[in-house]
């Protein structure tokens, strides 16, 4: 018969602003001792770059930056006592930086692991910064022989086994993997394989928060020797999460709490909330403003706000034109009372006048064209910047990720802001999003998700006279955009020729406006900005 000896290891699933390296050992010398002394535990594992942040980017140049490691790192072994604590930092190294892990126990720094594979695509460039390890990291812990490894390490066998072979029994896996929908899905497959073939378990411990345009949703898992999920913590939360294990013969994790499964639409929400939250606070504005104008995409975006920050700190609002229509105020309003947020009426109708007055040598006798609808779109820019400056709230942009795409926005117009939430969401995925937030509670009339969208900038006005319809579009831009998919491939697949040409080329047309557009929550593999990177200035038109 087995003896059995518990050991328990905490999950440290928290939130760390890059840059603040006293703020984020603080934190973690509060959850280490708190993982001691309330939970009983014998280790806590932090995510990757905990002590910096992820992703610090260039601040890794700068040496100011990178020697505050050092004292942090002195700091944690002084106050983190009767725990070991496997955290991630930087590791300045005779061969250069490092991304790095250490174990520290007893005062001191018992051993180092430094991350073998730097990933180089998509979001991620830690070849820019960190110089690659090639030793594998085995500790001791209560007898259980640990091997670590760092993100990209679980996504390939090499590491994994590489640990295994040097005697470890359980695998640590310090993460700061940003969300994109369906991630928890692979997530748990990369891990499922990588436990089945070493025969070991893996602690799966990810970063949660905003950061920039990333959002880290936390999703920290445990899987067993065979693969099996043991335990998951809950999506796009903080928290510290223990693991017990039972140790005989094999170290097998004992069944825990497993979070459920979110549906598409309730992920994507949660994240783009956590993303507008961590933005706006760790920035340390007081509150923000935004344009509403009846519209699916400005009552999306105002329910976002209101969710991540209190009605409290959410400003709206309605600024109407000649062409807005009645019904288009009357929505507006009835959103800003159902999620309970101070709303102003600021007509633009003088200042659209005092504009064309002014503009009349140039504009006298050609015919009205979007000129005259971009010049609306500006002075509601000017009266939300305004706001702005004088309160201090910063300006949510409500453009979606398929007009980004085309360019069917106005620079220096509805694209003027701070922060775009619903940046990376197509517009059929913001119809979705719009009734899975209904579903929580009715904030979003009806007939707005019913009337066809529309610009209101010169009369009987709709988007589709402009473009495809959005399920067409959208089907194309998912060819196009986020699988790279070429124009005659699209048409093989069945698509108009002359839809797909002309859709692609305001693509590539547009690039100037995206690289001038406020930064966003990235729901996709393809975001525009840190994962799609197109040159402005190109001859490619196809």
């Amino acid at each position: 018969m087995l003896t059995i000896f518990p050991l328990r290891v905490v999950m440290a699933q928290l939130d760390f602003l890059v840059g603040d390296i006293p703020g984020n050992t603080k934190k973690i010398i509060t959850a280490a001792l708190d993982a001691r002394d309330r939970l009983r535990a014998d280790a806590i594992m932090f995510p990757e770059l905990t002590v910096t942040g992820y992703p610090p980017e260039d601040l890794l140049l700068r040496p100011g930056f990178v020697g505050q490691v050092k004292p942090a790192m002195r700091r944690l072994c002084a106050e983190i006592q009767g725990i070991t604590a496997v955290v991630g930092y930087p590791a300045a190294t005779p061969e250069g930086l490092r991304n790095s892990a250490a174990v520290i126990a007893d005062g001191r720094i018992q051993a180092v692991y430094h991350k073998h594979l730097l990933p180089n695509y998509s979001v991620f460039d830690e070849k820019r910064y960190f110089v690659a390890g090639t030793e594998p990291l085995v500790f001791e812990l209560k007898g259980v022989r640990v091997g670590v490894t760092i993100c990209e390490d679980v996504w390939q066998a090499g590491p994994a086994r590489r640990a295994v072979a040097a005697g470890a029994q359980l695998l640590f896996n310090l993460n700061a993997s940003p969300f994109h929908a369906g991630k928890s899905r692979l997530r748990l497959e990369i891990l499922q394989q990588r436990a089945a073939e070493n025969g070991r378990p893996i602690l799966y411990v990810n970063l949660v928060g905003g950061q920039d345009e990333l959002v880290f949703d936390g999703d920290s898992q445990v899987v067993n020797g065979r693969g099996e999920l043991t335990q998951r913590a809950p999506f796009c939360a903080e928290g510290l999460y223990p693991v017990d294990f039972s140790l005989g013969a094999t170290v097998e994790p004992l069944p825990g709490e497993i979070a459920p499964d979110l549906a598409e639409e309730a992920a994507i929400y949660r994240a783009i909330v956590l993303g507008v939250r961590d933005y706006v606070d760790k920035n340390g504005f007081p509150g923000v403003v935004l344009g509403l104008s009846g519209g699916i995409d400005s009552a999306l975006t105002l329910a976002i706000a209101v969710d991540a920050l209190g009605a409290e700190r959410v400003e709206a609002v309605l600024m109407p034109s000649r062409y807005t229509a009645g019904m288009s105020n009357s929505d507006a309003e009835e959103e800003a009372r159902a999620l309970g947020v101070n709303y102003r009426l600021m007509p633009i109708e003088p200042a659209f006048e005092s504009f064309l007055g002014i503009l009349h040598p140039v504009l006298a006798g050609l015919p009205p064209d979007s000129t005259e609808e971009n010049i609306q779109a500006r002075c509601r820019g000017v009266l939300l910047m305004a706001i702005s400056n004088k309160t201090g709230k910063i300006v949510l942009t409500t453009g979606n990720k398929s007009e980004t795409a085309v360019g069917y926005s106005t620079l220096y117009g509805d694209m003027a802001g701070g922060f775009a939430p619903i940046k990376d969401v197509l517009k059929t995925m913001v119809y979705r999003l719009a009734v899975y937030r209904n579903s929580l509670s009715p904030v979003i009339p009806q007939r707005v998700l019913d009337r066809p969208p529309s610009a209101e900038l010169r009369p009987d006005q709709t988007d589709q006279d402009s473009l495809p319809p959005y399920d067409l579009l959208d089907a194309i831009l998912q060819g196009y955009v986020e699988e790279d998919r070429s124009v005659e491939d699209l048409i093989a697949a069945g698509f108009d020729r002359a839809t797909v040409e002309r859709v692609a080329r305001l693509v590539i047309v547009n690039e100037y406006k995206r690289r001038q557009a406020a930064p966003g929550v990235r729901i996709t593999p393809r975001a525009f900005g840190r994962d799609r990177r197109y040159p402005i200035t190109s001859g490619f038109r196809r």
